[in-house]
């Protein structure tokens, strides 16, 4: 591995750590907001922040470029909003494994749309995963109680969830096929505020069907939320990813990403005292194996 690489997995290991430090701050102003205006407002103030650095870009751009940088942003929105949608229909639990799913999915898009293989490393990497994310999914007694779950009934908040999944794999392959050819600056502003303007969209639409009431209530806590999650888990790793994903596969990356859940729960351990089960201990080990697996297999 040579140093950009080195580089770069350090950026999308960096981005895995915020985003999981994110659902304690998020989980506990969710009584003050709702779920989709939280993330309208992160992503248009996000886009506004970032407008004076990249406005004198905008004369360089190309129709193409421009073009690209929306479809990306779609393909956030989409898995955002599904997911959002998803949950008043399904448990968190079936949502979290299912949703996990992406690193399944990531392989196969890279070699449809990419025609690039992973290598067996990367294979047995995601498959190692995937044993943690059931693993972390399971309850306390018993091991395959997701799958129990799942075979109650695939409703149709598992089947948006499932959406969800496939399109964050196929934003991490667009995203390695056309970053390339994009200034990361110009980039990441496009997708933000994309993502920005269709979430403020659907705060309205999803009221008018009641899907998601509109709720909000200004206190300390959501202020200090929405700025933490708009200033490093919106621009910063957006930013990161944008910039550094690139010297990586894209199955790669979504191997990395899968640590997120992890992060997420040592946090909650941490901070709010939630308890780490001997299965989440045990997912996080597969996960962390799968990863290592992925990184030290010989590339030929």
């Amino acid at each position: 591995m040579n140093k950009k690489q080195i580089i770069a997995e350090g950026a999308l290991f960096s981005n895995t750590l915020i985003w999981g430090g994110t659902f304690v701050m998020i989980k506990s102003v969710l009584a003050f907001i709702s779920p989709m205006m939280f993330v309208s407002i992160c992503f248009f103030v996000a886009s506004v922040l970032l407008l004076p650095f990249v406005y004198p870009l905008f004369k360089s751009i190309s129709k193409k470029q421009l073009s690209e940088g929306f479809i990306l942003g779609v393909f956030l929105y989409i898995g955002f909003a599904v997911q959002t949608i998803g949950l008043q229909y399904t448990t968190a639990t079936k949502s979290a494994f299912i949703t996990g799913t992406f690193v399944l999915f990531t392989p196969i898009l890279q070699t449809i749309i990419e025609k690039r293989i992973p290598t067996l490393g990367n294979i047995l990497g995601v498959l190692l995963v995937t044993v943690g994310i059931i693993f972390l999914s399971s309850k306390e007694n018993s091991l395959f109680s997701i799958f129990s779950e799942l075979g109650e009934g695939f409703n149709v908040g598992d089947f948006l969830t499932l959406i969800c999944a496939i399109f964050y794999a196929v934003y991490i392959v667009y995203l390695d096929k056309i970053s390339a050819n994009h200034n990361h600056r110009f980039l990441t502003f496009a997708q933000i505020s994309v993502t920005g303007l269709l979430s403020i969209l659907s705060v309205i639409v999803f009221s008018l069907l009641k899907i998601e009431p509109i709720k909000i209530e200004m206190n300390n806590e959501v202020v200090i939320a929405i700025l933490y999650t708009t200033l490093f888990a919106t621009i910063l790793t957006t930013s990161m990813q944008t910039k550094f994903q690139q010297a990586v596969t894209p199955t790669r990356a979504s191997i990395i990403f899968s640590m997120e859940p992890i992060f997420a729960a040592l946090t909650a351990y941490f901070f709010i005292n939630e308890k780490l089960s001997n299965f989440g201990i045990a997912g996080a080990a597969f996960i962390f194996i799968g990863i290592l697996t992925s990184e030290l297999w010989p590339k030929k």
